[in-house]
């Protein structure tokens, strides 16, 4: 059990990592600028996985070398925080009905694609439980991102008042 925990704690071997923590100091200003504005919020997410995804391609491009399961490793394990992180925001944003709308098909194809790159790694003892953590947790994302498409369309189309104080929201904000 405790094996376990020790791999799904957030390493920081990447270069690009100046924290303990799965987020560098940027993104965690960048989410702190966003917390805000709801899709601003979840833009700053999906730009700090898209960089994740480039990471683990850039390892894959490149030809084997001396560290390369541990700098997968913990760019999966990085992967899957963020990815749990934002899942928890998205919980959060349909939960108090933030019309995020707009931003929802986005995201939902860019859950298709980051389960491709986190697939891509071929099979290997030293990060196959965080990349399993990183796709059940984009796999997650992507179900809460069609629930709440499918539940706001409903709620904003049978409550036309709240989608107009959502956007009168929206304005003072910016």
């Amino acid at each position: 059990m405790l094996g376990c925990v020790l791999l799904l704690l957030p390493m920081s071997g990447l270069n690009a990592q100046d924290t303990e923590g799965p987020l560098s100091q940027a993104e965690v200003e960048s989410l702190r600028d966003a917390a805000a504005i709801p899709m601003d919020r979840m833009r700053a997410f999906e730009t700090i996985l898209d960089t994740r995804e480039k990471e683990i391609e850039a390892l894959l491009s490149k030809p084997r070398r001396p560290g390369f399961t541990e700098d997968m490793h913990d760019a999966m394990a990085q992967f899957g925080a963020i990815a749990d992180e934002f899942n928890d925001n998205l919980d959060e944003l349909a939960k108090n009905r933030r019309d995020v709308r707009k931003e929802l098909p986005r995201l939902i194809r860019a859950t298709e694609r980051w389960a491709t790159a986190l697939r891509s790694p071929p099979d290997d003892e030293g990060y196959s439980i965080v990349k399993k953590i990183a796709l059940d947790n984009v796999k997650d994302m992507q179900e809460i991102a069609e629930q709440t498409l499918s539940e706001q369309e409903a709620y904003f189309k049978a409550h036309p008042e709240a989608a107009k104080a959502e956007k009168e929201r929206l304005a003072r904000r910016e």
